[in-house]
């Protein structure tokens, strides 16, 4: 009878740690598709933008600058961002993360 009860028990502990190995599966599931899985979305639309700018696109960079567009530079990865009549500067082409006109329609 003891050997019985063993078994039982031992039965019922797998089933547990089956259930608990489901459970953690369908957490991490749910995890990446509402975190994980929007974020990566997100960062190919940046990547992809990024990609495609061309001169004279209103532009946001990462340290919340406003400007247009007036140089790329491919080589040195490089672009130069007008955010005043006559005053240009020179960041990095990955902290250019938006297109200020899409952000805000009042922008012209």
């Amino acid at each position: 009878m003891n050997t019985f009860m063993l078994l039982a028990a031992q039965q019922s502990a797998g089933g547990s740690s089956m259930s608990f190995l489901i459970m953690m599966i369908a957490i991490f599931a749910i995890m990446w598709f509402f975190m994980i899985r929007p974020q990566q979305k997100k960062q190919k639309e940046i990547r992809n933008f990024q990609n495609a700018l061309q001169e004279g696109t209103k532009v946001v960079t990462g340290g919340g600058i406003y400007g247009t567009v007036k140089h790329i530079d491919l080589a040195n990865n490089k672009v130069e961002v007008e955010i005043a009549r006559g005053v240009v500067i020179e960041v990095d082409k990955a902290s250019v993360f938006a297109d200020a006109a899409s952000q805000n329609p009042g922008i012209k």
